[in-house]
């Protein structure tokens, strides 16, 4: 029983390196009524856990489309338990599984392929890659929503606008590998060097987006007035950043409250939105308490610990508008 709670939350590899393994569901959701996945209201569960950034990921694309009568959203518990993620009924997540009961996420897996040998994490059983996830949610949904939801009518060509995608795909990839990425590859470091060698590469990173977004065609979003798909997935890592990444990942170099201004701007302004531009969406998928929570228990169970210190700040989670 020990050994195999000690490899659930043995995050690194021998070298003290966390790396981090590809998604194994890659099929697609499509328009197409002869795809072999069609869109289709009611067929398909959303699996996911508010602390995850991403699953936030989808919960936000989700919630700004207003898919939520579409697609149903089954709630994990913050916590990861030793038999990977699960339902409890705490801290807004189900009681079970929504559609075959069980208490287990890995029992989807094993469903859909009894020889799964990855993460348990979130899952559709058709995809359980949230860049790909979020991209079928942008358009293959779009006849069952009103005209003004749908992708070709929003203001600056949607999330993925065709004239802006290279430079997209661009800072995706940087913002991914030493950001979205980065922070775990620091805080899940069980080694001096591996910690050391991750957390420059992060907060360069960093600087690169406030440098990014000192300029006028990079403002108020990272590109332009509209909120596009770079923003969906840079503000899962930016929002956990002061409250959990910074104390509990030892990401600490610096904060982005006080040491990145026009970071935290971007950020205050996504958070707090009430416009059609976002519907609310930001503020009402971050969950700060569930951040600290979630973070310090892996922590605290990757080192073998048995009472677990949640931090109390920072005081607010976040600065006013």
């Amino acid at each position: 029983m020990t050994e195999k709670i000690n490899e659930t939350f043995k995050f690194a590899d021998s070298d003290g390196h966390f790396r981090r393994k590809d998604s194994a569901f890659r099929s697609w959701i499509s328009r197409d009524p002869a795809a072999e996945f069609p869109a289709e209201k009611d067929r398909y569960v959303l699996y996911l856990n508010y602390g995850c950034p991403w699953a936030h990921r989808a919960n936000l694309v989700l919630t700004m489309k207003g898919l939520e009568g579409i697609i149903q959203k089954a709630v994990l518990d913050p916590e990861l338990g030793p038999n990977g993620w699960f339902f409890s009924g705490r801290e807004g997540s189900a009681e079970k599984d929504p559609i075959y009961g069980f208490k287990y996420l890995r029992d989807l897996y094993f469903k859909a392929d009894p020889q799964y040998e990855g993460r348990y994490t979130k899952e559709t059983i058709v995809n359980n890659e949230s860049s790909e996830i979020i991209r079928m949610l942008y358009s293959e949904f779009d006849e069952f929503l009103p005209e003004a939801l749908r992708e070709v009518n929003q203001p600056g060509g949607g999330f993925y606008p065709e004239h802006l995608r290279e430079g997209i795909d661009a800072m995706n990839d940087w913002v991914y590998s030493q950001i979205n990425n980065g922070v775990y590859k620091v805080g899940f470091s069980s080694s001096q060097e591996a910690y050391e060698s991750n957390i420059h590469p992060l907060f360069e990173a960093l600087d690169r987006v406030e440098m990014h977004l000192s300029q006028p065609e990079h403002q108020p979003f990272l590109f332009g007035e509209s909120v596009t798909e770079a923003d969906i997935r840079l503000y899962p890592t930016v929002t956990r950043f002061d409250v959990a990444y910074h104390t509990i990942f030892k990401c600490n170099l610096r904060m982005i409250r006080y040491d990145y201004p026009l970071i935290d701007r971007w950020y205050r302004n996504l958070y707090y939105d009430q416009s059609d531009k976002t519907r609310g969406a930001f503020k009402q998928t971050t969950y700060f308490n569930q951040y600290k929570f979630g973070y310090a228990h892996a922590i605290a169970k990757r080192l073998g610990l048995k009472h677990v210190i949640v931090p109390a700040g920072p005081v607010p989670d976040i600065l006013p508008l």
